[in-house]
């Protein structure tokens, strides 16, 4: 017969492996339906406004280095300012937006942690804002978060966070392939975009070397890429599986650009119950274990 030490070993693994396969989703990246699909689709899966956005790989594709932009300092630089002695890694997003592009930099910023160059010396690392509207304050702040989430303060010097206008961007985001659109936000004004997630690591005469597609990138892939683009060589396309920043609802035939995080809620619910769970379990035997010890006691 089982004692009572071996059941309630029993359980609390049985609830530990609960808690752990609920906490999977929590640090997992969660997309709702739309959020993300294929770069090809059979059928009318995907809305009308998404025909407009894609990452088409332009590889070898040289970029308009005498396009104008302002800077995260309010300087205006050219394009081709960041190449010649140095390759980068180049990020068109837009630093208001709710959804995906904070996770494209988070995602790289993460990998860049692990890649044994050091940005401004070894190779720059280019972002630039796809809405016009931005300002170089607001650069700025993005440019302090992310230099600070990688740890280096020494290394501000290679991360350049651009603003422009409209012409300018046009012209980077051609070169390059990255199709995006104006869609309304919250408020019903057109103040937020639908676009895809890459980064692209560019050669030191800048062409375009190399995609990443999503929002998580491999180390290794990256460094890799950085060398070969040092020395002006081109790569190979990647399997052209695209994650939009935009997310459809089929049944009310609209779009909402609110990240979805119905999944990750519910896990939390999930946890906290089972967490109250155990705490009335651990209680429980405790008690029952006193009671037993005193039973003894009386007996003996």
């Amino acid at each position: 017969m089982m004692n009572r030490r071996t059941i309630r070993g029993g359980w609390q693994a049985a609830v530990l492996g609960c808690i752990l396969l609920v906490c999977a989703p929590l640090f997992a990246q969660v997309s709702s339906y739309g959020d993300k699909q294929e770069g090809q689709n059979v059928g009318d899966e995907l809305p009308q406004v998404l025909q407009k956005v894609g990452i088409a790989q332009h590889l070898n594709q040289p970029l308009p280095l005498d396009a104008q932009f302002v800077d995260d300092t309010g300087k205006t630089v050219r394009l081709g300012d960041y190449f010649s002695k140095k390759p980068a890694v180049l990020s068109l997003v837009y630093y208001n937006c709710p959804m995906l592009c904070s996770e494209e930099l988070d995602g790289l910023t993460s990998a860049l942690m692990m890649v044994h160059l050091t940005p401004g010396k070894d190779f720059n690392i280019v972002v630039i804002s796809i809405d016009p509207s931005e300002t170089p304050q607001i650069a700025a702040k993005k440019k302090a978060l992310y230099v600070k989430r990688y740890g280096r303060p020494e290394t501000a010097a290679g991360w350049h966070f651009l603003t422009g206008e409209r012409p300018a961007i046009d012209a980077v985001s051609k070169a390059v392939g990255f199709g995006y659109v104006r869609v309304p936000g919250p408020d019903g004004k057109l103040t937020q975009f639908a676009h895809a997630s890459s980064i692209q690591i560019v050669t030191t005469n800048g062409k375009l070397a190399q995609y990443y597609l999503g929002v998580e990138y491999s180390p290794k892939d990256i460094l890799l890429g950085l060398i070969e683009a040092s020395g002006n060589k081109i790569g190979s396309p990647v399997a052209n599986i695209l994650t939009y920043c935009y997310h459809y609802d089929p049944e009310r035939n609209k779009h909402s650009l609110i990240v979805a995080r119905v999944v990750q809620l519910g896990g939390m619910v999930t946890v906290a119950w089972l967490g109250g769970f155990m705490f009335l379990m651990f209680r429980r035997d405790l008690r029952l274990s006193r009671d037993h010890d005193l039973t003894k006691k009386e007996n003996g």
